[in-house]
């Protein structure tokens, strides 16, 4: 691990980013963030807030339209390989969550942790910036909906298991590891992810006043091999929701969320499925819907909402 104090990555007069370390193959930055609750809009519009404790992921997921919300074409071109700590976000947490209580004392806020970054990604292992705000988070009890792909959430459960509305969603779009490596090569494997939401699921004990729900959003859908199939959507029955998308639309217009050109390119690989794409969705989703007659199954927007 290199660290470097010096150096700095500027984007104009009001944004520089000082390089603060090198964390695997990333860029680590740091940055004293204004406000952490953003309104939501868009996809999560349901929501009174997003919660990013970072910007940029470290998974730097080909499809993934995060990348377009890049501070700039330079490191929207070398999505993965940066990420930006925003270093005083569970101090500002604190002062934001006052405020609306302040304004709205009987109704707790509505919190989406998170919509452009991944809160358990890599360097979270070492800052623990997404464990600090949910110490914050977990004194006024908001209701949440942490959105992830990472096993190291199962890190966390003694804070978790004290939230009332709690919603987990842990993103596995395939049930295929060839798939995922070519998809999305730095993630957790899909093993790791079944067992940590398995591990989360079973480590909440009941309580009468309080309402923990668990779901996989295969989201955006990408193949899943024929012989793979059947046990993948098996293992799904342990959450109480699984979510389903088809895959992003390109556009090429800047600062709007697209699917990049790695994630295109490989649509040709998979021919098969992408050649007849709607075919292939309802196919699967006609053996979701057969397969596991216990739990919900939702599409799109509805299904990232908590209720």
């Amino acid at each position: 691990m290199v660290k470097s104090q010096c150096q700095k990555y500027s984007l104009g007069k009001k944004h520089t980013f000082a390089l603060r370390e090198n964390f695997g193959s990333a860029k680590v930055y740091g940055q004293n963030a204004q406000s952490v609750l953003n309104k939501a809009t868009g996809f999560i519009s349901a929501y009174d807030f997003t919660l990013n404790p970072y910007r940029g992921c470290q998974y730097g997921c080909s499809y993934c339209y995060a990348a377009a919300f890049s501070p700039n074409s330079q490191m929207r071109d070398d999505w993965g390989n940066w990420v930006i700590v925003k270093q005083n976000a569970a101090e500002i947490l604190k002062k934001e969550l006052e405020r609306w209580y302040k304004k709205t004392p009987d109704r707790p806020p509505t919190i989406y942790m998170s919509s452009v970054t991944d809160p358990y990604q890599p360097i979270e292992s070492k800052e623990q910036l997404t464990r600090h705000l949910l110490e914050v988070m977990v004194l006024y009890q908001p209701t949440l909906v942490i959105q992830t792909r990472s096993p190291m959430i199962t890190r966390d459960i003694d804070i978790l298991q004290q939230f009332q509305r709690l919603r987990i969603n842990m993103s596995i779009p395939t049930g295929s590891e060839k798939v995922r490596k070519d998809f999305e090569p730095k993630s957790p494997s899909i093993p790791a992810r079944l067992k940590a939401i398995a591990k989360l699921k079973y480590s909440f004990p009941y309580q009468e006043n309080c309402e923990v729900r668990f779901s996989i959003t295969v989201t955006p859908l990408l193949p899943t091999l024929p012989e793979d199939e059947a046990n993948f959507i098996s293992k799904l029955e342990v959450v109480d929701r699984v979510v389903i998308q088809d895959f992003h639309a390109s556009n090429e217009r800047s600062l709007i969320a697209s699917t990049r050109s790695e994630a295109l390119a490989l649509k040709h690989k998979y021919a098969w499925w992408y050649n007849s794409e709607q075919q292939s969705y309802r196919k699967f989703k006609n053996k979701l819907n057969a397969m596991l007659p216990d739990v919900e199954i939702m599409e799109g927007k509805e299904g990232f909402g908590y209720e």
